[in-house]
């Protein structure tokens, strides 16, 4: 098992999962790895002699997000996007108006890919294409100052929105993320295709996302309680379980859920409401909650694999994006599938598994991840 450290030209091991709607509203996967070099003076470092941080939840981590700033379009690349532009003139207006958007405008680009065979309907295309642009306007955008007071008594600001993008099937359905690099394009792009993931599942649920440009990391416990409270006396006013129940994301895990929670009974002075889902089992979370993304990332892939590929996950050496929640409960359902997982990673780097991840290492995964979240919050 090594570690290979982070650097600007460092390996970016993301393996994609992403579920589109075709025309008959099958499933259709597609699954990619973008990988780029490790620079030469980078070397691996033995387990025992590197300091690990732990990270949040990686519930909805986008690729596209992690990696924007590091992959440049070639020429390419460019001709593929006039060739989309070419091919649906009827989002040239909605590219105009949000050119300054350009992570959203590609989401809503790759989802009108995944549906062009329904545009070309004679008789429905054009009233598709109209209910897409539709679609691609949220219903509504919260923006909001958020103060808070950190350790030396300063008074700090930051930014936090809540994109309600569709309610057609039922309540906005999204997580929170906090993290520097959010802003509204960035919370367009995941609420957007937030939409078409819940509407797979055929629940009644719409889709939606929020979050803050504020950063978890390097906060003391004090610091992040404040923020959350602060947070949630803001957004409560938009929450109820038939309007907009928020969850969890990257930067948001169950501590920060408990305090947002905690400080929306205080202000309503209710209990037991919905309105927040990755709560403790303690006041009214899921038992299965922690391990559902990630062993529902599997399921899907194992589907993906035998209909796609002819054959099982055995023996297939997969590489894990992540090294939070989700990616620790698929490693596991992986290896419980004989599949051979070859790494995990955060921002701090990439853990390899030269012979693939044992129960043993596993087991160390966990446990470090908790020790680096106690000693986070002393």
């Amino acid at each position: 098992m090594r570690i290979m450290p982070s650097r600007i030209n460092h390996v970016v091991l993301l393996l994609l999962y992403t579920v589109r709607v075709g025309a008959s509203t099958s499933h259709k996967i597609e699954h990619s790895t973008i990988q780029t070099q490790l620079s030469k003076d980078n070397q691996p470092t033995d387990i025992t002699k590197t300091n690990t941080n732990c990270v949040g939840d990686d519930t909805n981590m986008a690729p596209r997000d992690l990696a924007q700033t590091a992959l440049v379009p070639n020429k390419q690349e460019n001709q593929q996007q006039q060739q989309q532009h070419d091919k649906f003139p009827f989002l040239k207006d909605l590219r105009v108006k949000y050119s300054h958007q350009p992570i959203f405008l590609q989401a809503v680009e790759e989802m009108a890919l995944s549906l062009e065979p329904i545009f070309a309907d004679e008789n429905k295309g054009e009233f598709y294409k109209q209910a897409f642009v539709a679609m691609a306007e949220p219903e509504r955008t919260i923006s909001f100052r958020v103060p808070w007071m950190d350790d030396g008594g300063r008074q700090r600001f930051n930014r936090g929105w809540r994109v309600e993008f569709s309610s057609v099937l039922g309540p906005y359905k999204g997580g929170l993320r906090f993290h520097p690099t959010v802003n509204d394009g960035v919370l367009k792009f995941l609420g957007f295709e937030q939409i078409f993931k819940n509407a797979l599942t055929g629940l009644p649920l719409g889709g939606g996302k929020g979050g803050s440009d504020f950063d978890p990391k390097g906060k003391s416990e004090g610091e992040v309680r404040r923020f959350c409270e602060s947070f949630m006396t803001e957004l409560f006013r938009y929450l109820h379980p038939s309007t907009d129940v928020p969850a969890g994301d990257i930067g948001v895990g169950g501590r920060e859920i408990g305090y947002m929670y905690g400080q929306y009974k205080r202000i309503t002075a209710k209990y037991g409401e919905g309105v927040l889902t990755g709560k403790s089992m303690l006041f009214g979370g899921s038992e299965f909650r922690p391990e559902a993304t990630g062993y529902g990332l599997i399921y899907i892939t194992k589907i993906a694999v035998e209909k796609k590929l002819g054959r099982t996950l055995e023996g297939v050496c997969c590489a894990v994006s992540g090294s939070g929640n989700v990616a620790q409960f698929a490693a596991k359902k992986l290896m419980e599938f004989d599949a051979k997982v070859m790494t995990l990673s955060d921002s701090n780097g990439v853990l390899v598994f030269d012979d693939g991840m044992t129960e043993d290492d596993w087991d160390t995964v966990v446990e470090v991840s908790i020790k680096c979240y106690l000693l986070d919050i002393v």
